[in-house]
Formats: structure tokens, sequence, C-alpha cells
């Protein structure tokens, strides 16, 4: 006679039970990593990211709290924020580029008034034809350190620039968000982020309109969003994207 393999009914109910409390543990174990996977899914583009998106108000962007709320640059009229984890505020940097905007607008528009009174001569006279090659002087140096100080803030924008394309965030201006700037790890629909090779950017958006754009970068025109386009910023390797960014086509201020 064979023996019975059943167990007596107490102990079978328990063990029904550790394998369904099993099973219910391996479910929850399943779920987790594909819910990580969703989150870490959310492409990178003319919606924007993170819940902040083109337009809207750096109030409402602070609101989400995805940004630091401390400023990393003012250049131009356009206050950049990281996002959060992201770079802190370098107080010395900052004052280099508040100085080296004051230098070049005050330059800048003491050139403009110079020049526009070296136009306007006043007589003919031996005293008025001296003061007025005194004014072209006067214009003409003005002129030359208001380049002089245009160079200098653009050293400064190229910096500021440099520093956006490698860490992300965003930039706001008169008209609410003007530009957003992928963290490291975001990629746009396409699969392009930094560390792509720029072969596989072109790949990606040549047939799209991908074309030169200023300090070597690489803009797409959004077609959903008129007034906007990508930016990619290649790395100093010159062979893979360094920084991907949606930017509005207005100035900041």
């Amino acid at each position: 006679m064979h023996k019975s393999s059943a167990l007596p009914i107490g102990r079978s109910a328990a063990a029904v039970a550790a394998v369904a409390a099993l099973a219910a543990c391996s479910a929850e174990t399943t779920a987790a990593p594909a819910a990580t996977s969703a989150a870490s899914a959310e492409v990178f583009g003319a919606a924007g990211y993170r819940g902040i998106a083109p337009g809207m108000a750096k109030e409402a962007a602070l609101a989400t709290g995805k940004l630091a709320t401390a400023p990393v640059s003012v250049l131009d009229g356009c206050t950049d924020l990281s996002w959060q984890g992201g770079p802190a505020p370098d107080p010395a940097r900052l004052a280099a580029e508040a100085e080296a905007q004051r230098k070049a607008d005050d330059l800048n528009a003491k050139a403009d008034a110079a020049d526009q009174a070296a136009k306007h001569p006043s007589g003919k006279s031996a005293a008025e034809l001296a003061q007025a090659a005194a004014k072209d002087a006067e214009a003409a140096q003005l002129a030359a350190d208001a380049a002089q100080a245009s160079v200098g803030l653009a050293g400064k924008r190229e910096e500021r620039d440099k520093a956006f394309a490698a860490a992300g965030g965003a930039s706001f201006g008169k008209n609410g968000l003007h530009e957003l700037g992928a963290p490291p790890g975001a990629k746009t629909a396409e699969g392009i982020g930094a560390g792509s090779s720029l072969a596989d950017l072109h790949k990606a958006y040549d047939a799209r309109g991908l074309k030169p754009g200023a300090a070597g970068r690489f803009e797409l025109p959004i077609a959903e969003k008129p007034g906007w386009r990508f930016e990619f910023a290649p790395a100093a390797d010159g062979s893979t994207v360094g920084g991907v960014s949606i930017v509005e086509t207005a100035k900041c201020r």
C-alpha cells in the first residue's frame, strides 16, 4: 500500500498561505522595476521635462520642486536655475558676470551716444571743426572700449553656455521659460542625449532639418512648437553630443 502524501489539514492551509504570500511578494518585486523603468523613460522634448514646459512662468516651474531656487547665472536678462541636485551658485562667477554685463552695457550706451553726437557737427569754424574732431576721437575710443567689453561679455556667455549644456537646467526670461537643458541621462524620443555619437545625431535628425548653428551647435526647428528649436551642443571630444536643450527664439529681455 502506498503511503498517502496528503498533509494534515492545518499544515496544508499554512503551506497554501505561504505560497500565496511568496507569489504576492514576487509580483510586487516584478512590478517595482517596471514602475522605475517607466519613470526613467521620460522623454526630453518639445513638451518639456519633469513637468516644466515651454512658456511656463518661473514661479510655476519652481512650484514643481524640480529646480533649485537660487540662480547660477543672470546674464543677458536670463535667470538660469539648476535641476535639484545640480551645480550650486558660484558667488565669484555671478559677480564676474554682473560686472562684465554692467561694463558692456554702459560702454555700448556711451559709444552709441558719442557716435550720434559726432554725426551732427555744429559748424565749420576752426574751433567747431576742432570740437567735431575731438568728438570723433572720443566716439572712436568709446567704440573700441565697448568692443573690448563685448568680447569679455561673450567669454562669460561661453562659460555659462558650457556649464548649462553639461548640467542642464532651466533659463527664464520676460516670457517665462526661455531654455530647458536636459540633465545627464535624459534622452529625446529618438534616443539622443549626452554621450550619443554625432553620427547617431545626424542619422536621427538630418532628414528633419538639422543644421549647423552658433558656436558649433546643431539646431533643429520644433514643428509642433513654433518659435522653439532643439540645440545639440558637441562635447569636447568633437565626436559626441555634450548637451541637449530646447530654446525659445526670442531673447530673454
